[in-house]
């Protein structure tokens, strides 16, 4: 990596991927800076831009999506490549809207670090094509709105299931249920709030003019 290529900036709510992707990558030269959430992320770029933005897509405050879209919808961030990393939204359809919204490559996690390396290094020497012209608001609500229902609806299947299995099996084979019934009910949670704000905001924008009979 040159000294012209900037710095490399990660998104990522779970400290110990943060930590572990930021110290895979000041391993292998690069300059990184981190932030907790699109917010902050959104902060940061604006002081020096990023010559490559990692982000996680579920996280609080602004998420991955969010945040892409608002990178896109802005002429000065439009064309900073953006690797989207996702342990959730990881079916066919979710990775369609983050390409359609602007994200430059989809890396599913557990993360492939020799794959997510190789990736970084492409993004950060190689020329990449323009970026499609960003979505409308409405557009990517809508898009954003059916992904964040999906999930929920996955989840709250999820849920269901691994009750069921708690009270079915020996206590000794518990842990690792509940461990994953913890993590889902958190994951569950949080898509409500997202999709509860952001219908909030759906339902206050200004609603298109019905056709002159």
């Amino acid at each position: 990596m040159n000294a012209q290529t900037g710095y490399v900036l990660i998104v990522e709510d779970v400290p110990d991927i943060l930590k572990l992707l930021e110290a895979t990558l000041t391993f292998k030269g690069y300059r990184v800076l981190t932030a907790l959430n699109g917010h902050e992320a959104l902060q940061t770029i604006q002081r020096e831009r990023p010559a490559l933005v990692i982000t996680d897509i579920m996280m609080p405050r602004l998420d991955g999506f969010g945040l892409v879209h608002r990178l896109r919808i802005n002429p000065e961030t439009r064309e900073i490549p953006v690797i989207f990393l996702t342990a959730t939204y990881v079916a066919l359809e979710d990775k369609a809207f983050a390409l359609n919204i602007g994200a430059t490559r989809f890396i599913e996690k557990p993360v492939n670090f020799e794959k997510f390396l190789e990736t970084v290094e492409e993004l950060m020497t190689k020329e990449i094509p323009p970026t499609p012209a960003p979505m409308s608001e409405a557009e990517f609500y809508e898009g954003y709105r059916q992904r964040l229902e999906k999930k929920l609806q996955q989840k709250v299947t999820q849920i269901t299931r691994d009750e069921r299995l708690l009270a079915s099996i020996p206590e000794e084979e518990k842990a690792t249920i509940r461990a994953s019934l913890q993590m889902a009910l958190s994951e569950r949670d949080e898509l409500q709030r997202l999709l509860a704000e952001l219908l909030s905001r759906m339902e206050s924008m200004p609603k298109p003019e019905s056709p002159q009979s």
